[in-house]
């Protein structure tokens, strides 16, 4: 069949292939891995990856957005291996949200051309647990000026749905870079790394000098640095805090840290 002279396939039935493939992108960062896909959901975020030349596997949508946005699908119908019409009740299905816009694209995993200047300031987050705060330390670092994040493989799935989301698109805009540890990493792109501490003995990040590659690191909500970056760390610096106040989000760290990289 055809649609603006564009050719799909209906979806009328919630035991689809394809929307059981999507339902498992959406929940489980193991499926994402394994197919080299993620899901990108509203009108909004597919237009960012579009924008930013990431490819669609699939595109899903339902009449109703087919007719309100017609331009727009003929956009991503371009970068689509295949378009799909669904019915309104499966869509519901498939989505991750709860107030639904018609539009779902299965996403390819961009690989990441772009190498790691060695001039560049970085922000390095090791198991960071929580899409929001990932999403939070993504938008300030795009505002700020950061040149990239470095992602431990303990952190939580920037292409899962929660993630995005928090993310408002940054994490389709900005080079992202995955490592098993991330002292060893930057010291291979001859970057300088600061580890961010509670600990009164480490430097305060207002005397620190960011000259040159930096790798700004983050560590867990919890549990902060591992013990081991904090000794293969090449500076331990740490946010001076007044009152009783011990510690400070991983977010809220991220961006005082950040600031003070790049002002």
């Amino acid at each position: 069949m055809g649609c603006d002279g564009m050719k799909y396939t209906e979806i009328s039935s919630k035991d689809n292939d394809i929307v059981k493939l999507v339902r498992a992108l959406q929940t489980s960062a193991k499926a994402r891995k394994t197919e080299n896909l993620f899901v990108l959901e509203g009108l909004r975020i597919c237009t960012d990856a579009y924008d930013n030349g990431i490819k669609f596997k699939y595109l899903l949508a339902t009449k109703k957005i087919i007719e309100k946005s017609s331009s727009d699908i003929k956009k991503f119908y371009g970068v689509s291996e295949k378009i799909y019409i669904v019915s309104e009740n499966v869509f519901e299905k498939m989505s991750d949200t709860v107030n639904p816009q018609g539009i779902i694209a299965v996403a390819i995993i961009p690989e990441n051309t772009v190498n790691i200047d060695s001039k560049g300031k970085y922000i390095a987050l090791e198991n960071l647990n929580d899409p929001s705060n990932l999403g939070a330390v993504s938008r300030t670092a795009e505002a700020l000026g950061v040149s990239g994040i470095i992602i431990s493989r303990g952190s939580c799935d920037p292409y899962s749905p929660k993630s995005l989301r928090a993310s408002m698109g940054t994490l389709l805009r900005m080079p992202l870079y995955f490592t098993d540890d991330i002292t060893d990493f930057a010291d291979k792109c001859g970057i300088t790394t600061f580890a961010c501490v509670v600990d009164s003995c480490a430097e305060d990040i207002k005397s620190c000098e960011f000259k040159g590659g930096c790798a700004l690191i983050i560590g867990n909500e919890a549990n902060g640095i591992t013990d081991e970056t904090k000794k293969k760390s090449k500076h331990l610096i740490t946010i001076r805090m007044s009152g009783k106040a011990e510690s400070l989000n991983a977010a809220a760290a991220a961006s005082i840290a950040m600031w003070e990289m790049m002002k």
